[in-house]
């Protein structure tokens, strides 16, 4: 991914807990602040999500994509949109490091370029507060359910 926005958090959970958590995709509504709703449209034989359609609070407007999602668990979940109304190009992903026994580094990162028009710095800055919103609504999340 070139010029994207890349942001990190330690998180006191091993790996697959953590994993567990960002890969269920069908809950980000319960916990993802700015997710409005998430479709799973195809799952693969595990019965985690491929394709996903999202809907979120774009602030100026309601923004819906769909993302194609792979895994190398407990490593790392990647995703890329496909082209729509909203999104033109959008990729990310998050890695999962163990640091020390029960502690994880989760390393994020993303980059977007919606369909309508919005100049790069505010792209980005926006990038950015996505990027640390989800992490740490993720830490809450697991630290919630005690990902242990």
């Amino acid at each position: 991914m070139t010029d994207n926005t890349v942001q990190t958090i330690e998180i006191d959970s091993p790996p697959e807990a953590i994993f567990a958590v960002a890969a269920d995709v069908a809950a980000y509504p319960e916990w993802a602040t700015g997710i409005r709703s998430t479709e799973v449209l195809e799952t693969d034989d595990r019965g985690r999500p491929l394709r996903v359609r999202f809907v979120v609070d774009g602030m100026v407007k309601e923004i819906t994509y769909t993302l194609r999602y792979t895994y190398d668990e407990p490593h790392s979940i990647s995703w890329e949109a496909e082209p729509g109304p909203d999104i033109e190009e959008m990729e990310g992903s998050y890695t999962f490091t163990e640091i020390a026994p029960g502690r994880t580094e989760v390393v994020y990162a993303l980059r977007a370029v919606p369909a309508f028009t919005i100049p790069g710095f505010l792209r980005r800055q926006v990038e950015k507060q996505i990027v640390g919103t989800a992490l740490r609504g993720l830490r809450r999340r697991v630290e919630e359910i005690g990902g242990t």
